[in-house]
């Protein structure tokens, strides 16, 4: 259950916040959203919790979201995973290494999380996130040495 909840009803547009980013599993896959000024959405593989206001992402280096977070840094993470965890955290991302320690095409993201809106709903749960089906061992590999770094880098900052 998603705990730390405080509402807001300033308006009906307005969704609760909640004060702190909750656990989610390991494997989530999220959604990226950043601007050119036009919104451009896309998946991340496991985003890795660094604190209660902080997320690591690793971003293929060639891809056309990392230069949008570069030019404009305010971005939005859209997580909706096992535990019922439905949240979209806002805030101002940065380049923390690129490459990626071990991980040469890739680049590792830092987001400062500003605002954290709660998107659970007292009449659904999120049971699962979005699934997929490994095809590749050697990816999924590469991945979890990623997140592994991402969890190292997280540390330094702490």
């Amino acid at each position: 259950m998603v705990t730390g909840a405080r509402e807001r009803h300033e308006s009906s547009t307005d969704h609760p916040e909640l004060d702190t980013l909750p656990e989610w599993p390991l494997d989530t896959i999220a959604v990226l959203v950043t601007t050119d000024p036009a919104p451009h959405a896309i998946p991340v593989s496991w985003p890795v919790r660094a604190g209660d206001r902080r997320i690591l992402l690793s971003l293929k280096s060639d891809r056309g979201s990392l230069a949008r977070l570069r030019a404009r840094p305010e971005v939005a993470l859209l997580i909706l995973g096992g535990g019922n965890v439905a949240l979209c955290a806002r805030g101002r991302a940065h380049v923390l290494a690129d490459p990626m320690p071990g991980a040469q095409d890739y680049t590792a993201v830092d987001i400062d999380v500003d605002v954290i809106d709660d998107h659970h709903q007292s009449a659904f749960a999120i049971t699962t996130g979005i699934q997929r089906k490994v095809l590749d061992d050697s990816e999924l590999h590469y991945l979890e040495s990623r997140v592994a770094t991402l969890r190292s880098l997280a540390e330094v900052r702490r």
